[in-house]
């Protein structure tokens, strides 16, 4: 299965992005916890090298917890600041402040050198699409976020949220799109539905996620539908299709139906918390 993306206004978003780069003190990059390397861009790295950087594992209610604590020791390795991350029940959002007062303690410290006091980081978040970026936006800002209109210096037209005294947000961050050569990278974005369904063969796909789930968490397939995973990856989905009763007209056998099934389940978590990288791999 070959995964084609099609980063239409990558340049332009790119373009746009290096000049806020100029105004912010951070960086918050959100991923998504069961693929934390495959759902990055790698330009955020060059665009933002010179920035405090926090990386928010957006989605771990869903990833495998063993595998989000590793990659959380991974990146802090590296020298990025990380919370694992729940935006839609907001789970994780309270140590997120203070994590944002240690990556910009440099900052804050020069500030304090200069007497300034009390100057606000200024902070873009940023994030492929489906990580969840909007929502971390929304829930974190709340209904009491204030645009505190355009900063002396500042480039004409940029819109700040404070969303409390210490932290303002530029609200007008580009969305870049992950450029990948890999094929595996591919599969992994379509799996969690950043790239869309409309134009993937989802038979195809629910194989892949098949084989994954075989390899990296056998017995879940078994438990979940209660077929025998001793078979090969067509004959577990024909098997899910006869338990789930997917059919069609005159009672045949609906494998589309299967399909859909299976990976809307790994998608919502009823499959169980499953991740897809892994950092031992050497991704």
């Amino acid at each position: 299965m070959h995964f084609q993306w099609y980063p239409g206004h990558m340049t332009k978003a790119k373009r746009q992005m290096q000049e806020d780069m100029k105004l912010i003190d951070l960086v918050i990059e959100l991923v998504d916890a069961r693929i934390p390397l495959g759902s990055r861009n790698p330009d955020i790295d060059e665009l933002g090298r010179n920035k405090a950087r926090l990386i928010l594992m957006n989605k771990a209610d869903l990833a495998d917890e063993r595998q989000t604590e590793s990659w959380m020791a991974y990146f802090r390795e590296k020298g990025y600041f990380a919370v694992r991350l729940d935006a839609r029940s907001k789970s994780g959002m309270k140590a997120i402040g203070a994590e944002i007062m240690k990556a910009c303690q440099e900052k804050i410290e020069r500030d304090r050198k200069r007497g300034i006091k009390n100057r606000p980081v200024r902070a873009m978040v940023v994030g492929i699409p489906n990580v969840g970026k909007s929502t971390f936006i929304n829930t974190y800002a709340g209904k009491a976020c204030a645009k505190t209109g355009n900063k002396p210096g500042v480039t004409k037209g940029k819109q700040w949220i404070k969303l409390n005294k210490n932290v303002e947000l530029l609200d007008t961050p580009g969305i870049l799109w992950p450029k990948f050569e890999d094929q595996q990278v591919g599969l992994h974005l379509a799996l969690i539905g950043s790239i869309k369904d409309e134009i993937l063969n989802m038979d195809e796909l629910s194989l892949e996620l098949i084989r994954i789930l075989k390899e990296k968490y056998p017995g879940v397939l078994g438990e979940r539908y209660g077929v025998e995973e001793g078979q090969d990856a067509p004959e577990i989905l024909l098997s899910v299709a006869k338990k789930r009763n997917c059919l069609k007209k005159g009672n045949e056998l609906d494998y589309g139906k299967a399909a859909a099934l299976l990976l809307d389940e790994f998608r919502s978590g009823s499959l169980g918390r499953i991740s897809l990288e892994f950092p031992e791999e050497g991704l």
